[in-house]
């Protein structure tokens, strides 16, 4: 069969899958979150009470009550249903860099002989899958098998096909993570604590210390019948053979240029998906590498965001094979080019507003704002093994270099401006008033373009953890 009618094939098979797209007239902001259990949908699904108990779990961290499970998991049931939903899954992340999920229908004996679709709370907060077959890390015995599963409330459930997906953690019977959520949340909220109460000394009405992150996905799309040639792409995700590629990079003719109508139309689908979902898509463009290309989000609170990179990654998957394409996900998957990286731009803010690592107007938000950064500095230097652990991977090591940066050398970039205030204070006993100039204003030679106003520091591209005005 030529590769067109095999193309033509496939298109015409995914065509007679009825996937729903929102009406031409529809704006992302109406249907933005649309199969999300949000706070708009818990305040139309649930009891006003549940209401207030379950908004102080997500917003201030308060202990959840087993108590309201029930009314919660019928007020998700009634939503989910409504949508179509006839199971649920527990989602969860494995130490398999992927996600996993067991899926349970909505039935229950009657007793009379026949079924009813039924969803309790106790299956809401807790299940049990084998955890006898993850990676544990040496931790436990490969003969105990006993994991849990729990429900994290801080993230909303979603809904996809035909199943009604709760985030959760995994922890094994004696309680080890046997995921990567469970350590991220005990390291938000010690950073929670510690923060909240260094606010104190500035803001004594500070309840509560966020952490923002804003990921970057860079990926390759790979026509799938070049893919489906290639053995060791499918096998290992990278090439291992061959000669380098007819188009590389010498020219980078390819980064920011125009994208691609079919491209294009991939893109348009997946931000749709995505933006139902609730992952707020904003920027997509072509990237370095011939065939490379990336999405970045609005940032949004750490745990949601690391939720939402996970669901996107898989989310991308899908979408490209609908598109006749394979999405590549791999750090480096062809020699002699950029690989994909995923930066992070990293912050802390207060409950009342306040963005912890942004300067101020005044000399003492400039004091809280030269506090959190050497703090952030001091714990940088204290943990920078772990901090190289928590990104290290063979593929990953294989990625950097050349003109791919960070390199895998910790250091902070704090630029020039802010480098000398340091040193200032660091030599000088007397107490003075910080003062940070802000941006200024830059006019070139052409009346007709505007005013450009100026950050008070470079971008670093090799420094891995560099401060860019007001975020890491």
């Amino acid at each position: 069969m030529s590769s067109k009618l095999r193309f033509k094939v496939v298109g015409e098979a995914f065509a007679k899958k009825a996937i729903e797209v929102p009406a031409p007239d529809q704006r992302p902001s109406e249907f933005f979150g649309k199969y999300v259990f949000n706070k708009q949908k818990m305040f139309k699904y649930l009891p006003k009470k549940v209401y207030d108990k379950m908004c102080d779990v997500i917003d201030n961290g308060a202990p959840l009550d087993r108590a309201i499970a029930d009314q919660v998991a019928a007020g998700m049931k009634k939503w989910a249903m409504e949508l179509g939903a006839t199971h649920i899954t527990h989602w969860f992340q494995p130490l398999t860099d992927t996600t996993a999920e067991k899926h349970d229908g909505f039935v229950e004996h009657d007793w009379k002989g026949g079924m009813i679709e039924e969803f309790e709370g106790k299956s809401l907060v807790q299940q049990e899958p084998d955890a006898s077959s993850f990676p544990s890390g040496g931790i436990r015995s490969t003969f105990e098998a006993r994991g849990y599963s729990a429900w994290d409330p801080t993230s909303p459930v979603f809904v996809i096909g035909d199943t009604l997906m709760i985030p959760t953690v995994f922890i094994s019977y004696t309680g080890e993570a046997l995921d990567y959520k469970t350590p991220l949340l005990k390291a938000l909220r010690a950073v929670n604590e510690a923060a909240t109460d260094v606010c104190h000394y500035f803001y004594p009405d500070v309840k509560k210390v966020i952490s923002n992150l804003g990921w970057e996905q860079e990926y390759f799309l790979v026509d799938e019948g070049l893919y489906g040639a290639r053995p060791d792409l499918l096998l290992t995700g990278r090439t291992l053979m061959g000669h380098s590629s007819a188009k590389d990079q010498q020219m980078d003719d390819h980064y920011f240029g125009s994208i691609p109508e079919r491209v294009a139309a991939f893109m348009k689908d997946l931000e749709i998906q995505a933006l139902e979902l609730g992952i707020p898509c904003k920027t997509r463009h072509n990237e370095v590498a011939p065939n490379q290309f990336e999405l970045a989000p609005i940032f949004e609170e750490t745990n949601l965001a690391v939720d939402h990179n996970m669901l996107i990654m898989a989310l991308m998957k899908k979408v490209a094979r609908k598109h006749g394409f394979r999405c590549l996900l791999h750090e480096k998957p062809f020699a002699g080019v950029n690989g994909s990286g995923k930066h992070n731009n990293w912050s802390l803010s207060t409950d009342t507003g306040v963005l912890l690592h942004g300067p101020g107007k005044t000399p003492e938000d400039n004091l809280r704002f030269v506090t959190f950064i050497v703090e952030t500095l001091m714990g940088v230097y204290k943990h920078n093994g772990l901090l190289k652990a928590s990104i290290m991977s063979a593929t990953n090591a294989h990625r950097l270099g050349a003109n791919e940066a960070p390199p895998a050398i910790v250091s902070s970039f704090l630029g020039k401006q802010l480098t000398d205030l340091l040193n200032h204070l660091e030599e000088t006993d007397e107490d003075e008033l910080i003062n940070l100039a802000g941006k200024h204003g830059m006019k070139l030679d052409i009346p007709s373009i505007p005013e450009i106003m100026i950050d008070n520091t470079d971008r670093n591209r090799t420094s891995p953890f560099a401060l860019t005005g007001n975020r890491f």
